[in-house]
């Protein structure tokens, strides 16, 4: 009965429903064959990127890339904005890139710098971090913020700038697993390299007979993962 439940709770809610959705398409257009393909492509690959293990396949080549450092050489821990609501509180991995920002600096006494500007009408992410550490009671003169930047290559200049200000030379760059190799790439090109420090990893790599379910959840992460490659690949074509 409970396998049943979860199998239909599965079903019902978004992918799910549109797998299904495809699939019915594809039967119901037998006499149009390329109407019936289309739909059972498409039911396929929404349930594969929905699924656990498509989504860890997705991710491992961009998290397994950089392991954190055993010894820490840095001179300042910069932290990378990954998005905020327009209410002004961070989204998921903002927070656990703040928060891995925010140990390192506990650990080592590094200064921190955050990077992260607004869309149109919202605060900058970068000043709601700050206003976080803050009330994690760091020191605000160890804190630099950028607000400007808007993208990972803005991050790029807008810190090097900074760095550049201070005189710090050796960056660690907080960010998530999966946006560590574009962004490498990125602060090289700028000319200024740095030493990563990966977190708010995705890759599980453990399953069971639910892993096969499809979910949004999965299926949101694999659309992250699929964005970042397409970032990667602008990024080494135009810059």
């Amino acid at each position: 009965m409970f396998f049943l439940k979860k199998l239909l709770s599965y079903l019902i809610l978004p992918p799910g429903i549109y797998i299904l959705l495809f699939l019915l398409i594809g039967v119901l257009s037998k006499r149009k064959k390329i109407v019936s393909l289309l739909a059972y492509a498409g039911a396929l690959s929404l349930y594969l990127i929905s699924i656990e293990p498509v989504k860890d396949l997705l991710f491992y080549p961009l998290e397994s890339r950089y392991k954190r450092p055993e010894v820490i050489e840095g001179d300042v821990i910069v932290v990378l904005g990954g998005g905020a609501y327009n209410s002004g509180y961070l989204k998921a991995s903002s927070y656990k890139r703040l928060i891995t920002g925010f140990l390192l600096h506990r650990k080592t006494g590094r200064p921190l710098i955050l990077s992260g500007g607004a869309s149109i009408g919202t605060i900058p992410e970068a000043k709601v971090m700050r206003d976080l550490l803050l009330e994690f009671g760091v020191d605000e003169k160890d804190i630099y913020a950028d607000f400007k930047s808007r993208d990972t290559r803005e991050n790029a200049l807008q810190v090097k700038g900074i760095c550049k200000k201070v005189g710090c030379k050796k960056p660690i760059l907080v960010t998530s697993a999966f946006h560590m190799p574009r962004a490498v790439m990125i602060f090289k090109k700028a000319g200024l390299p740095v030493i990563p420090y990966p977190t708010d990893f995705k890759f599980e790599g453990r399953y069971n007979l639910y892993s096969l379910f499809p979910k949004y959840s999965v299926f949101y992460d694999s659309s992250i993962a699929i964005r970042e490659y397409i970032g990667l690949l602008f990024y080494m074509l135009f810059y």
